[in-house]
């Protein structure tokens, strides 16, 4: 399959989740190979900042990309809406330290690239088609990658577990994401928090912008949300649209299935950072394979002579 970017540039405008700023955000076709690059064009000299794991300055409550002193924070829904619907490469340009939270999901993010079209571009998208486990574990919770067999794609499991009676135990198995499943699925489940967490977020400085239009709200018995929730399980299917964006970062079609219990960014970082010294070792062994014919090939080309 070849790598895809947007045909033409579309933008929206909202707050961000946790810093309440207002913010403008533009969505720019890409070069082939450019991956995802936000862009902070609000300071004195434009900031880029790649979506890669290597730029992860902070997983408190979402997560946060850096270079310098320059951030872009809660990338994770629109990574998942981009990735989820097979986008390589693109430039985000923003006027403000966060992307909009929007409705809470990457709903409003999936129709701004449908809105965009989708260039099919010439040239092969990088996939890496795992061939053994990788786990990390945190106490009781895990995240783990295991090879996928048959026709490949990337599958996935996920369990959380919270001591709400709304929420409980809400299991998702064996989700084989396509551009059609993620939008049907995933896109439209929305980030989610507890009322008496509030003053200690806001103590962190955190969840300024948050309201009932842009999250589902718990007190200690039921959502507080007039209109519910858009599925009894859409914690679980938020999470797994968190899972989504933050493996974006990778840059990089997984073939695998992930399997994630009682998880977060922090571990979903963690996998895809081991995720990452594999694909770095296969880079390694690339070259050299490439570097052995080059020298057999010339040692050759010396024996004619």
């Amino acid at each position: 399959m070849n790598q895809r970017t947007i045909a033409e540039k579309v933008s929206c405008t909202g707050v961000g989740l946790h810093s309440g700023a207002p913010v403008h955000l533009t969505l720019q076709p890409a070069r082939v190979g450019s991956g995802v690059v936000f862009v902070r064009t609000d300071l004195p000299t434009p900031v880029e900042i790649p979506a890669e794991p290597d730029y992860v300055v902070d997983t408190t409550m979402a997560t946060t990309i850096g270079l310098g002193d320059a951030t872009v924070g809660t990338i994770e829904h629109l990574l998942a809406a981009l990735h989820g619907l097979g986008i390589d490469n693109v430039r985000v340009e923003l006027d403000g330290p966060e992307v909009p939270v929007m409705d809470g999901s990457a709903a409003s993010f999936v129709f701004l690239i449908r809105v965009a079209g989708i260039y099919e571009q010439r040239a092969r998208r990088r996939v890496l088609k795992l061939r053994k486990a990788i786990e990390v574990r945190d106490g009781d919770r895990y995240a783990r990658i295991e090879p996928i067999s048959g026709r490949g794609g990337f599958r996935v499991s996920y369990d959380v577990d919270y001591d709400h009676p709304v929420i409980g135990r809400q299991v998702l198995r064996n989700l084989d994401v396509t551009p059609e499943s993620f939008e049907r699925e995933i896109s439209r489940a929305r980030t989610f928090g507890f009322m008496r967490d509030v003053e200690a977020l806001w103590r962190m400085g955190l969840g300024k912008g948050g309201s009932l239009e842009n999250a589902v709200l718990l007190d200690d018995a039921a959502v507080m949300n007039r209109e519910g929730v858009r599925w009894p399980d859409e914690f679980v299917r938020h999470k797994v649209l968190d899972l989504i964006g933050d493996f974006a970062l990778l840059g990089t079609s997984i073939e695998g299935h992930v399997k994630i219990h009682k998880g977060g960014h922090a571990l979903h970082q963690a996998l895809a950072a081991e995720v990452q010294r594999v694909i770095a070792a296969e880079e390694r062994r690339s070259r050299s394979r490439i570097a052995d014919r080059a020298a057999r090939e010339r040692s050759q080309e010396s024996g004619r002579l």
